[in-house]
């Protein structure tokens, strides 16, 4: 492993472990199927994406650079809890069984309402006040 900084994948390691084990007790409480909305998949990729904006606004604007905070929080807890080839499989499931509305409105909300916590939760993390 010439060339990495163990710490810094230890960090991604740690950080993706706690945000794998957090979609999966999701998962087991929210089971979606090919006829209804998944909304254990929606909800941790909109909450993935607002942590991602509130990490990576906090990390890099308000905080003293750190090599291992990012790395962790942001490619670890955010990479373990969101789950984009799920979704993939979940709309190719719907498509399967006949279910082209909600399987484009599934699209369509996923990436739009990822966008928009992004950018909601990076707008709010700079407008806090940094006391000093």
């Amino acid at each position: 492993m010439a060339g990495y900084d163990r710490r810094e994948l230890a960090a991604i390691f740690v950080g993706g472990a706690v945000g794998t084990a957090a979609r999966a007790a999701l998962g087991t409480v929210l089971v979606s199927n090919p006829h209804g909305w998944p909304w254990s998949t929606f909800v941790v990729n909109i909450v993935g994406a607002a942590l991602l904006g509130y990490f990576s606004t906090r990390l890099q604007e308000r905080l003293p650079l750190s090599s291992y905070r990012r790395p962790m929080l942001g490619t670890g807890v955010c990479g373990g809890l969101t789950t984009f080839s799920t979704m993939q499989v979940e709309t190719v499931l719907m498509l399967q069984h006949g279910e082209y509305l909600l399987a484009s409105s599934y699209v369509v909300a996923s990436v739009i309402c990822g966008l928009l916590a992004v950018h909601l939760a990076s707008s709010a993390t700079r407008r806090v006040r940094v006391l000093a």
